[in-house]
């Protein structure tokens, strides 16, 4: 009876068997034809709605998630990142991996690090692309922000169109052509030597055809700047309160870990402090090194920058100091991702 029992149960389970086809591989994009087919231009628009999204809770953004490759006899140092998200409505969601601070790499002849975005569809969850960008769409997205805070953020009055950039690697070149599809400006650089300032202001001034100066020291560079953009990998903060106009809009994209920190705390504290997502400067932007050095509290965020992009809260309301925290969120990345799929997947 037991053995009857047995074979009917046997039976049944394999009736309701399914058998699924498999989904079609997905498309590989080299770095190549991800650089020789996307820019920045391509990008604000559409992470500039995903900030407004993010705003009124539309996307799922995940804190990020870190790895860290200690150095050892066989690996490291470096860093893995690994965001992602989903904005609302649309067709694909993203998960991007960031590889950083490989520096050994570079007594190979190789990058510092690299990057994979994957896109994937939000109707079935197939993956559709593998974007090899080594980088390359991050530093878009992370563009697309820092000129949509120019646009929001910056001093309206006539003259004040001096935009100065502390670090001068290739997130200051992508900052710099996001500003400039916004509104053009009197471009300033300073780098410490050896940090390319040279070579970034006459590049930028060939491709853009804006003025663009170098001067020597970060406190000339904040005398001559209303905006100031600052991207910069170290733990000392780049700059101090007394250099500053009183006006000056202080975009920052340095910090994306707890070791890292360009912003010094009363400047923080005195400023109208705007986050690209508060649950991540909490833990990784220039909003914890203030907290921890006393100076600030949650509570004395002005907003989110989705917040004002959606007109929740005006942008710049005068003359006061503005710092704008960039770190870096999943909401920009699910946006490149759907541009990057959309563009590409035509080819």
């Amino acid at each position: 009876m037991i053995s009857r029992v047995s074979k009917i149960s046997q039976h049944v389970a394999k009736s309701h068997v399914r058998t699924f086809s498999a989904f079609p591989l997905p498309k590989v994009f080299d770095y190549e034809t991800i650089t020789s087919n996307l820019s920045v231009g391509d990008a604000i628009t559409s992470v500039e709605a995903a900030f407004e999204k993010l705003a009124h809770g539309k996307v799922d953004v995940p804190l990020p998630m870190h790895i860290g490759v200690d150095e050892t006899e066989n690996a490291g140092p470096g860093d893995c990142h690994i965001k992602g998200g989903y904005v609302i409505g649309t067709p694909t969601f993203t998960v991007k991996m960031a590889m950083v601070s490989f520096y050994k790499n570079l007594d190979k002849g190789l990058p510092p690090g690299g990057g994979i975005f994957v896109v994937n569809s939000a109707v079935d969850g197939a993956p559709l692309g593998i974007f090899q960008e080594n980088r390359y769409m991050t530093d878009l997205r992370t563009g697309a922000a820092g000129g949509i805070a120019y646009k929001y953020f910056r001093s309206q009055t006539p003259g004040n169109d001096s935009v100065g950039f502390i670090g001068c690697g290739a997130i200051a070149k992508v900052m710099a052509r996001a500003a400039a599809e916004i509104s053009p400006f009197k471009g300033v650089a300073f780098a410490p030597p050896g940090g390319g300032a040279e070579q970034f202001a006459a590049e930028m001034e060939a491709e853009l055809g804006l003025p663009f100066t170098v001067v020597e020291s970060a406190e000339a560079l904040c005398g001559a700047s209303d905006v100031i953009y600052t991207q910069t990998p170290g733990s000392s903060p780049v700059l101090e309160m007394g250099w500053l106009k009183p006006h000056a809009t202080i975009i920052a994209s340095g910090s994306d870990q707890p070791t890292k920190n360009e912003i010094p705390a009363d400047v923080l504290a005195a400023s109208k402090y705007v986050s690209d997502l508060t649950k991540q400067t909490l833990r990784v932007g220039e909003l914890r090194s203030a907290i921890a050095a006393g100076t600030m509290t949650e509570g004395d965020v002005y907003a989110e920058m989705g917040e004002v992009v959606a007109g929740m809260k005006p942008g710049r309301e005068g003359d006061e100091l503005i710092v704008v925290d960039l770190t870096g969120t999943g909401a920009q990345d699910a946006a490149i991702g759907q541009v990057a799929w959309d563009k590409l997947s035509k080819l």
